[in-house]
């Protein structure tokens, strides 16, 4: 079994550069895979290994400035859920595009997860999901809203065009493990809105402390691996990805006419062009080819 360790902090990097090298030379020589990213308002990623590797790289991210108090979540996956190290420098650790966003200034009131049912199905608190529209058609917390965003950064402008829904309501806002939440309950006590609460952990951890009797939630939960969904207990779910659009697909959706292993899916078949199913078809033939020479396809890269 691996474990797969998911974190961010937002601290401040005054020279994310500088960490860059070092923070995947402790990963790769530990045998870790996985993605993180770096900016200067600090880390986020999700990495996978053996337990003294990610011990490894958990103890020199807890060295880096202001990440001594590092909070992870911590799960395990039955094959590798990464076939590569990446360590990326970025503007924003979660892309929302609000340059007057600070985490670190303010944010809403957390909530522990043993404490979120109570806290939703209070009468005048709206429940909203902070997540993308592939993300939340697998699974959410009843009754929660749908932005129905694509990517977070389309969240402000869906508020602004909202808000007047919310009128004398508490908002109550979750998403995988946390991390848009920071940002999204700070962005709405910057337009004025006095009680924000938010998912402490995240689903997540929702998952793996409620019990599954007591849950609210339905559907399984997209994680950002090859493990594609996690259910309660964060066991895997049943989904696989379509690598043409990087979408959930449960077992069924491969027997449609419309998939091809690589190249589309149902949910995709008709927004690609010949030209990029010719292209997709290529790749998948170098996949197959590699896996039989018993390569990765793809490598470390930092």
């Amino acid at each position: 079994m691996y474990t797969v360790a998911a974190l961010y902090h937002f601290t401040r990097f005054d020279d994310p550069a500088a960490l860059k090298g070092p923070l995947a030379a402790v990963c790769c020589g530990n045998g870790v895979m996985g993605t993180l990213l770096l900016a200067r308002e600090g880390i986020n990623g999700t990495i996978a290994g053996s337990r003294e590797g990610i011990d490894a790289a958990l103890a020199h991210i807890r060295a880096l400035p202001g990440c001594a108090d590092l909070e992870w979540k911590e799960s395990k996956a039955s094959v590798p859920p990464f076939n590569r190290m990446k360590v990326r420098l970025k503007r924003e650790i979660v892309t929302m595009g609000q340059p007057d966003v600070d985490p670190t200034a303010a944010v809403g009131r957390y909530v522990a997860p043993e404490d979120w049912n109570a806290l939703i199905a209070a009468p005048d608190v709206a429940v909203i999901d902070t997540r993308n529209d592939y993300e939340v058609a697998i699974g959410t917390f009843d009754g929660a809203i749908d932005p129905q965003t694509k990517s977070f950064g389309e969240f402000p402008a869906w508020w602004e065009a909202n808000k007047d829904r919310f009128h004398n309501k508490r908002i109550a806002m979750f998403c995988t493990g946390g991390i848009r939440c920071e940002k999204s309950t700070n962005f709405l006590i910057g337009q004025g809105v006095e009680d924000v609460y938010h998912l402490k952990g995240g689903i997540l951890k929702y998952l793996e402390e409620v019990p599954k009797n007591d849950s609210t939630w339905d559907g399984e939960c997209f994680v950002f691996d090859a493990r594609v969904s996690v259910g309660h207990g964060l066991e895997e779910g049943p989904h696989v990805l379509c690598y043409a659009c990087r979408r959930p697909l449960l077992p069924e959706d491969r027997a449609r006419p419309e998939y091809e292993e690589g190249v589309s899916c149902h949910q995709c078949a008709d927004e690609t062009s010949d030209a990029d199913k010719a292209r997709f078809r290529e790749r998948q033939k170098q996949i197959a080819l590699s896996k039989a020479r018993g390569e990765n396809h793809v490598g470390p890269k930092v």
